[in-house]
């Protein structure tokens, strides 16, 4: 992993580097459709240059809002492991379950 505080990656290569997205593709359709954040500001470029310390905002195709700090700049698509490695979660979306009705609440 590279570690020069005055290192830049493109976003898409980060963005698949990080195993945000499967594929370079993803990461490009990603990056330009505008509705990635990179330190607030809207992007539409997928080599828009990011670096350590950047912030990364997102909607996942599931509609959860994910937030990444970046620690580290992957070299490779390596293991997920490694990829884990180069950000940190910045907000924790936990999938709130359902409402599910009861027989007691049932019998109104």
């Amino acid at each position: 992993m590279a570690s020069s505080a005055g290192d830049t990656i493109r976003l898409d290569r980060f963005l698949c580097f990080a195993r945000i997205v499967k594929t370079r593709g993803q990461a490009q359709a990603m990056a330009e459709s505008g509705h990635v954040r990179v330190d607030g500001r809207a992007v539409n470029k997928a080599a828009t240059p990011v670096r350590i310390g950047c912030v990364i905002a997102f909607a996942t195709p599931g509609g959860l809002v994910r937030a990444l700090r970046i620690v580290a700049l992957p070299v490779r698509r390596g293991p997920s492991e490694e990829a884990r490695a180069c950000y940190h979660d910045l907000i924790e979306n936990a999938r709130t379950p359902a409402p599910s009705v009861d027989a007691a609440s049932a019998r109104a």
